[in-house]
């Protein structure tokens, strides 16, 4: 499965979890594997999804975002694998059948949406027995580091202390970031059970000099499920099943 677009640079690690899973669905005798894309934008996931044989829902509420995925889709003669739902997240139970999803994927909404226990009740609702949501998260260590590397002291201690990973008054790009305890816990709470967590783009938002993309590709891989690498990463992905 191949993913070359801007939203899925740097997640080799993802895109090979994301990979496992269609295998597993097809070893349990799914033919079309069922993936939901709850936010997913542009169809940086979906379209490969589809190009993979894999029947996809994508619920995204963007018409510029929808517009590029139709079209990406029609380029790639996968139009008829992906069903476009333009509404938010909170519409996910209207048109998705409880059980039905061998994948739901949940990248980059978490940290934006009002209430992100209600968007994993239902994305732990969609999946089917078997079946995997994943999700991939801002990384709040990630965030505080970056700020005291430049300097921002002062912006780094706020954001460690605020209890949703933001600082206050800050004019921020997401509503709150998570820790891998933190996001562990929101899974658990919502009666999924966490059988992977790793990081994504540990070094990639802040190499500097000259590196190759294979060089810097094969480090992220390697470095995706060491503990103490994952937990600076920028974002957090996590694998979660029905407990």
């Amino acid at each position: 499965m191949k993913t070359d677009t801007v939203a899925a640079r740097g997640s080799g690690a993802v895109r090979r979890a994301l990979e496992a899973e269609l295998r597993a669905a097809r070893t349990r005798g799914v033919e079309q594997p069922v993936v939901v894309d709850v936010g997913g934008g542009s169809g940086g996931w979906a379209v490969p999804f589809a190009s993979a044989g894999c029947l996809v829902t994508v619920v995204e509420p963007n018409p510029n975002a929808r517009a590029t995925l139709l079209r990406r889709a029609e380029e790639e003669g996968v139009a008829r694998g992906i069903t476009v739902v333009p509404e938010d997240s909170d519409a996910l139970a209207a048109h998705v059948p409880s059980g039905s999803a061998d994948l739901v994927l949940a990248h980059g909404l978490l940290e934006v949406v009002d209430d992100p226990r209600a968007v994993l009740d239902a994305l732990a609702a969609a999946v089917a027995p078997g079946g995997a949501v994943s999700v991939l998260v801002a990384n709040r260590n990630a965030a505080v580091l970056h700020r005291a590397l430049a300097g921002r002291l002062a912006d780094a201690q706020r954001l460690l202390a605020d209890a949703d990973g933001v600082v206050p008054g800050e004019r921020d790009t997401v509503l709150r970031r998570y820790d891998s305890a933190g996001l562990t816990d929101s899974l658990n709470a919502a009666g999924l059970e966490v059988t992977l967590l790793q990081g994504d783009r540990i070094i990639a938002d802040v190499v500097t000099g000259e590196v190759r993309e294979d060089e810097l590709a094969e480090f992220e891989l390697t470095a995706a499920a060491v503990p103490a690498l994952r937990d600076v990463a920028g974002r957090l992905h996590a694998i979660a099943r029905r407990a």
